[in-house]
């Protein structure tokens, strides 16, 4: 099942690209003694269908430029470009809509509303997107059972394991067709067992549903599964080829 939620403008740019950030400079506490630059002039493209990551220790701006990637900030300067859309001349409420929509956000600590089953989770993008309740229990249960879960789905967050949460999480980050997921070290909470079920879930995702996969991490060997590295070292870039050298990160 193929959700429209009509937010795709048609573009020749839209086709290739899902993200393309341009100069994307990041500064807190602006005008004031304390003024900090986090990002600086940051560029870089994701191709519709790409497995990516994003990988740097603390205190690189990964949490930054996750939270810029993911619509949750505003850049202080520069254009970002997401599925075809200029998230800068977004409206609160157009933002609101692309965050529900064109992003699939799975978190490290899950975020799953703990007093309703993993179903409703699952349903609820997709609640706040108008879809019917019929559409989004079938669009659930298919997710549930793409991810190997649709046994769990009356159970409460509780009542699951930590993989078993994420897993669900990343069945929710799917509901509404999003162009892409965004994934901050969604194993950093697992063992490396249940870690490892998780990675393979993204990469089944990927490889079998084209599911375009920004993944944010501070582990080199996590990022060294994706098709491309994007090394992060002090709010800058280091690197875009498919074989960086990771021992700085």
């Amino acid at each position: 099942m193929i959700m429209d939620n009509g937010l795709n403008p048609a573009s020749e740019n839209n086709k290739e690209y899902v993200i393309r950030l341009k100069d994307i400079v990041k500064k807190f506490y602006i005008g004031r003694p304390n003024e900090l630059e986090i990002l600086h002039g940051i560029s870089m493209d994701v191709k519709r269908g790409e497995f990516v990551s994003i990988v740097g220790p603390s205190g690189s701006g990964k949490s930054t430029l996750m939270n810029v990637i993911g619509v949750l900030d505003k850049p202080t300067s520069g254009t970002y470009y997401l599925d075809g859309i200029n998230v800068e001349e977004a409206d609160e409420d157009e933002l609101s809509d692309i965050r529900n929509q064109k992003i699939g956000f799975v978190f490290q600590t899950y975020n799953l509303i703990s007093k309703t089953t993993a179903l409703s989770n699952v349903e609820l993008p997709m609640l706040y997107a108008g879809v019917s309740a019929r559409k989004r229990r079938e669009r659930a249960m298919e997710l549930l059972s793409l991810v190997e879960m649709e046994d769990r789905a009356k159970h409460l967050p509780e009542e699951l394991s930590g993989g078993q949460k994420q897993r669900v999480a990343i069945a929710r980050a799917m509901a509404n067709s999003p162009a892409i997921i965004l994934a901050d070290e969604p194993t950093g909470a697992l063992d490396t067992k249940t870690g490892r079920l998780v990675m393979d879930i993204f990469h089944k995702l990927h490889k079998e549903q084209g599911i375009t996969i920004v993944l944010i991490t501070h582990s080199p060997e996590l990022a060294k599964e994706t098709e491309r590295i994007l090394p992060l070292r002090d709010g800058n870039i280091i690197y875009g080829g498919d074989s960086p050298d990771l021992s700085a990160v």
